[in-house]
C-alpha cells in the first residue's frame, strides 16, 4: 500500500507532519506538499507553463520520504499521477487542515482538491480538516489558531479510517470528505455521514471596495463577516457544531441532463446550423 500525504498549508505545517507520521503503520508513506501555503487553491494546478516546476527534498521526522512542490498541492498530486516519485500510489490522505472544510467552502479547499486531482488517476483520497475553537474566523489568524489545534484528535479518526478503507476497500473509487471537531477524542460525542451543506458556519455577509485617498485607481477589498450559523446536524458543518465527526462521500464533477435551456440551445441551433 503507497499512500501519498499531502496538504495546502505547506511542507511545514504541524497539520501535515501529524497526519504523514499517523498514516505510517498502514503502508509506505511519501509526502509530496506545497513549499508555501496554498489555501484556498481547490484543485488548481497553476500555469505551469509561467513557472519553472521544481522539487525539494525535506526531512519529516518519522516520514521515510518527504518532497516539497512549488505549486499547489493539486499539482504535487498530478506530477504522481504521472510518475515522478515513483510507483503509482493507491491512496491520497490531504491535511490535516486547521479549520473546517464544509459547505461551500469545500469547492475551494485544496486539501479537498488535493484528493480531486488524485481522482482523476483512478486513486480514493481521504480529506481531513479539523474546526477551529478560540478564534474569530475560519482562514484568520493561522499562527494563534494552530496553538488550540488537538492535532492528536484529527490524527487518531483520520488513522481510523484509512485503517479500516484499507482493510476493506470500496468497490469503487471514493473522495472522503472528514472533519474532525477540535475536541479530545473521549469529547467527541460520535460520527455521522452527513450531506455537504450549504453554508459554512460563519461566511462572508458583505464585500465593499474601499478607494485610497493617495492612489484612486487603486481600492481595498473590505470583507465584513456574518455570525455564526446554527446548521442542520445532517449536514457537514452542523455535525461538527454538534461535536460529531462528519464523514461526506463526495460525487466525481459530471454533466447534468437538464430540459429547461430550449432558449440556449436554440440560440446555438441558429448559430451553427
Amino acid at each position: 500500500m503507497r499512500i501519498l500525504v499531502t496538504n495546502d498549508d505547506g511542507i511545514h505545517a504541524p497539520g501535515l507532519l501529524h497526519l504523514a507520521q499517523a498514516m505510517t503503520p498502514h503502508g509506505d508513506v511519501v509526502v509530496v506538499a506545497p513549499d508555501r501555503e496554498f489555501s484556498g487553491a481547490g484543485a488548481a494546478i497553476g500555469a505551469i507553463w509561467e513557472f519553472t516546476p521544481h522539487v525539494t527534498r525535506h526531512d519529516l521526522e518519522g516520514v521515510p520520504e518527504a518532497w516539497a512542490v512549488n505549486g499547489p498541492p493539486a499539482l504535487a498530486v498530478m506530477y504522481a499521477r504521472l510518475g515522478a516519485f515513483g510507483e503509482p500510489f493507491d491512496l491520497v490522505v490531504s491535511g490535516i487542515n486547521p479549520g473546517a472544510n464544509v459547505g461551500r467552502s469545500v469547492y475551494h479547499s485544496g486539501t479537498v482538491g488535493a484528493c480531486l486531482s488524485g481522482r482523476n488517476g483512478g486513486w480514493s483520497g481521504v480529506a481531513v480538516s479539523q474546526a477551529s475553537s478560540g478564534w474569530g474566523i475560519e482562514g484568520q489568524a493561522y499562527e494563534d489558531a494552530i496553538k488550540l489545534q488537538k492535532w492528536h484528535t484529527a490524527a487518531a479518526v483520520a488513522s481510523a479510517f484509512v485503517g479500516g478503507l484499507i482493510a476493506d476497500p470500496p468497490d469503487e473509487v471514493v473522495i472522503a470528505n472528514i472533519n474532525v471537531p477540535n475536541l479530545e477524542l473521549d469529547e467527541i460525542d460520535g460520527w455521522s455521514v452527513t450531506e455537504v451543506g450549504q453554508l459554512p458556519p460563519r461566511a462572508m455577509s458583505r464585500v465593499e471596495l474601499m478607494q485610497r485617498a493617495d492612489a484612486p485607481e487603486h481600492y481595498d477589498v473590505n470583507v465584513t463577516w456574518g455570525e455564526p450559523i446554527d446548521l442542520p446536524e445532517h449536514t457537514d458543518g452542523g455535525a461538527i457544531e454538534h461535536g460529531l465527526v462528519s464523514v461526506s462521500y463526495l460525487t466525481r464533477l459530471q454533466a447534468e441532463a437538464r430540459d429547461d435551456l430550449a432558449g440556449a440551445e436554440k440560440a446555438l441551433e441558429h448559430l451553427l446550423s
